[in-house]
């Protein structure tokens, strides 16, 4: 994601209030969008089916309220991702389902190009990564979703967890220390040339 971008956020300003108008500009929106939120809800859920339901019902959720919606000063897609994380956690709710992250398919598979030692260093180091990454809190596993994989300013993390940036940094440095003491005591030294 692009932050810092004036002529996107001036398009999201501008399409929002056709849309409020006019349902049709909506699509407008639907169609930048919609890959990184079904993208998200993907890792947040695990499954297509569930992954494409939630997808359509973040949009048509956020169609109906467009009409209400006010400019927080960040970018219109941390309104899309506050819907589906609202959606998401609503799902894992309903089914009483431990939330997870699956995040292998986020692990470059490489070894067709690399020396097989150097693959196998590698997908190590990212297995024992991502088990780490599972047993964090959920919110945590959030963050580092948000973070690495959808690319979020804090401040856009911090709409759609409902947290203060502040309170994002102070999450996103106690995870990043947990997560290297684990890694640490799981074997593996920081590779901090990576």
């Amino acid at each position: 994601m692009q932050e810092g971008n004036g002529s996107a956020d001036h398009d999201d300003a501008r399409a929002i209030e056709a849309a409020k108008s006019d349902p049709k500009a909506f699509g407008d929106l639907y169609e930048r969008f919609v890959g990184r939120i079904f993208n998200y809800v993907y890792y947040r859920v695990g499954n297509r089916h569930d992954a494409e339901d939630l997808t359509a019902r973040t949009f048509q959720r956020a169609l109906a309220n467009v009409a209400g919606f006010e400019s927080r000063g960040v970018p219109i897609s941390a309104w899309f991702y506050r819907i589906a994380h609202n959606l998401v956690a609503n799902f894992h709710r309903d089914r009483s389902r431990r939330q997870t992250v699956p995040l292998e398919s986020l692990v470059s598979q490489r070894a067709d190009v690399e020396a097989p030692a150097t693959a196998a260093v590698r997908n190590e180091r990212a297995r024992a990564l991502l088990e780490a990454i599972r047993r964090l809190p959920e919110d945590r596993q959030q963050l580092v979703l948000l973070k690495f994989n959808e690319h979020l300013s804090n401040a856009e993390i911090g709409e759609v967890m409902g947290k203060t940036e502040s309170a994002v940094k102070s999450l996103y440095h106690r995870t990043l220390i947990a997560l290297r003491r684990e890694l640490e005591g799981s074997g593996f030294a920081p590779d901090d040339g990576d």
